[in-house]
């Protein structure tokens, strides 16, 4: 795909996003069978369902845009599920791997941030208000999740984790 102008960047980033959050659904069942922590566990279910809706708005812009949302694969999000799938085969206490597992899925939500920030400002520089909206609403999502992660180990996993609980 040629880059010549900004709509093409930004429909460039969008297929990469667009391959990022389908990779994501096919891990996150995997992340939630391999927790121990049933709060852990809720966040991957919970998680998954919101991913779906990210991949539904997504494929709302790409019609806006009468575009195709294929052609395009995440390599960064393949080498971040990458890392995690090998994490997954590690000997670990259950409780080290469900901190191990929050690093893991805030690797992911802090790739998925940047990205949405940055095709949130495309769309804001191109005028496209609709598709702008879209992607602040998943990106407020994303923030909210990390911020979920960060309570949830600061909380609960990493005490447990460390031997507090």
């Amino acid at each position: 795909m040629a880059l010549r102008t900004l709509e093409d960047l930004f429909v460039k980033e969008l297929k990469d996003l667009y391959s990022a959050e389908k990779q994501i659904l096919k891990a996150l069942p995997k992340m939630a069978k391999a927790a121990s922590s049933e709060k852990l566990r809720e966040g991957f279910e919970e998680h998954r369902e919101q991913t779906e809706g990210h991949v539904e708005r997504l494929e709302k812009i790409f019609e806006s845009l009468g575009k195709p949302s294929r052609g395009v694969k995440c390599a960064a999000m393949e080498g971040i599920l990458e890392e995690g799938k090998e994490l997954l085969e590690e000997d670990a206490d259950e409780s080290v791997m469900d901190a191990a597992l929050i690093a893991a899925a805030q690797r992911v939500e802090h790739y998925e941030i940047a990205a949405y920030g940055t095709v949130r400002t495309l769309a804001r520089m191109l005028g496209n208000s609709e598709a702008e909206e879209l992607l602040q609403q998943t990106l407020d999502e994303e923030k909210q999740t990390d911020e979920k992660l960060t309570e949830l180990a600061e909380s609960e996993v990493n005490v447990a984790a460390q031997g507090g609980e």
